[in-house]
């Protein structure tokens, strides 16, 4: 476990570490906005691809094996990524990198629910929480310190080390305790996920930037809703389906990540909005910024193991209520912002509002899983840990989409209404902040909404055991 917390720790660390750097990046290369983009939807896109295919990789090879190729991908990625001189070849690095932390997330939540029994899972996915919750929180903070000081490669010689300590520890002490066999790769199911996940994850991405009427867009998104569409048929019809789509059959796995989908769609709300405001409205350094977020990412790594033992004895359903209504009444207050709004309220509400997430989202996760059989549980890992990508990129690109197209239109109202010429700069100035505000508010109230959604469907989270399947089902 130790071993896997590392790893993944650092896998995820690395998905949020270079979001403040790229401006600097983007100088340093000689690239624009939408080619240094794609070092982070790169890395997520390869993560979303690889998910699925996790599933497979698992019942082929050991778990020791697949822990070992996983963490030396991570690592030679990262040695490349520190020594790039270009674009391309940091690009390259970024892609391996990725490779490996698309295997090692859902290896570690196999391994948990194979070598903890239900009763302890809780505490164990709580471990599990700190790695999954704290990386990306605490990756803007410190890529924010170091690119003010530094030079953005001294980012990856940061994650080496502890990449190679992984590797090192995990030689020794990593034993094999899932049971292989020689599954048959389903390449069609794997070109449909590849291109289905691949094109959303893209097209929901690029919309922020692009907008939602760019051709691009429109293409990515249609190929990829057909992909997927045909995925899911290939997948029902299969003898031995890359991504078991049968585990929806199980209705506590079904609501909790459905529930699940929509927490990430929220989180991801705060995180990509508040540094804009921060950063664009009131003028505050990438390290003010970073720093706002950390008490919240800290409380977060704290809360995980505690909120995995509360679970273990009350299990996930009062524990989901009391962090949504913590979430949903810190969200409504993010949607009041105004151009005078003091750091210490944001600091404020945005630690509580971590707070409240921090008692949820891995009691849901487990509540789900703690239902599947056994030999469903790598798939239902694997199904989980997609729909959260793909969630992830649906929530950013909407909302701030919504945030850019309220502030537009707002903006254009105030000019009209005040009657502002647009040749006085100063005033078209103050106009757009006071429309950015308001964008960002909008886009708030979407995610208020989203969570009130999600506080009413926790109410019917039960508590679960494995399910026993019927003899026949067992012996197919």
């Amino acid at each position: 476990m130790a071993a896997l917390m590392i790893a993944a720790f650092v896998a995820l660390l690395s998905q949020t570490l270079l979001n403040v750097a790229l401006p600097v990046m983007m100088k340093d290369l000689n690239v624009n906005e939408n080619t240094i983009q794609w070092l982070s939807n790169g890395y997520m896109l390869v993560n979303g691809v690889l998910v699925p295919v996790s599933a497979f990789l698992i019942a082929r090879f050991t778990t020791r094996k697949l822990f070992l190729v996983a963490t030396s991908l991570f690592a030679i990625g990262t040695i490349i990524c520190a020594l790039s001189y270009n674009f391309g070849f940091l690009m390259t690095g970024r892609l391996v990198q990725a490779a490996g932390a698309g295997i090692l997330m859902p290896l570690m939540s196999i391994v948990t629910l194979t070598i903890f029994p239900v009763s302890e899972r809780g505490k164990a996915m709580g471990l599990m929480g700190i790695a999954m919750i704290f990386a990306p929180a605490v990756g803007p903070t410190l890529s924010g310190w170091v690119v003010e000081h530094h030079s953005w490669r001294v980012l990856f010689y940061i994650v080496l080390p502890l990449a190679i300590i992984s590797l090192i520890f995990g030689a020794f002490s990593m034993k094999n305790v899932t049971k292989t066999s020689s599954p048959k790769l389903d390449t069609l199911g794997v070109i449909f996920s590849t291109i289905g996940f691949g094109g959303l994850l893209y097209g929901f991405s690029d919309a922020g930037s692009a907008g939602w009427d760019s051709p691009v867009v429109i293409t990515c998104l249609v190929v990829g809703t057909l992909s997927l569409v045909l995925f899911i048929w290939r997948e029902l019809v299969a003898d031995k389906p890359l991504l078991e789509f049968r585990v929806f059959k199980y209705s506590m796995f079904s609501l909790t990540t459905g529930i699940n989908a929509i927490i990430t769609m929220a989180m991801f709300s705060g995180m990509i909005l508040l540094p804009i405001y921060l950063q664009n409205i009131r003028g505050f350094t990438p390290v003010e910024s970073g720093l706002l977020l950390l008490p919240g990412a800290i409380l977060m790594g704290i809360m995980s193991p505690i909120t995995g033992i509360i679970f273990d004895k009350i299990g996930a359903r009062w524990l989901s209520v009391v962090g949504l209504i913590i979430t949903t009444v810190t969200t409504f207050e993010f949607s009041r912002l105004t151009v005078d709004t003091t750091y210490s309220f944001l600091i404020v509400m945005y630690t509580l509002r971590m707070f409240g997430m921090s008692l949820l989202m891995m009691p849901i996760q487990t509540a789900g899983l703690n239902q599947l059989p056994q030999r469903l549980n790598a798939h239902g890992s694997a199904m989980s840990q997609t729909l959260r990508n793909v969630a992830g990129a649906l929530g950013t690109a909407l909302l701030v989409t919504l945030m850019t197209n309220k502030a537009a239109s707002h903006g254009k109202e105030l000019a009209i209404a005040g009657q502002v010429d647009p040749a006085d700069k100063a005033k078209m100035a103050e106009i757009a902040q006071q429309a950015t505000v308001y964008g960002i508010n909008h886009a708030f109230v979407v995610a208020t909404w989203m969570t009130v959604g999600a506080l009413v469907l926790a109410f019917f989270i039960k508590k679960t055991k494995p399910q026993e399947e019927p003899q026949k089902e067992k012996a197919a």
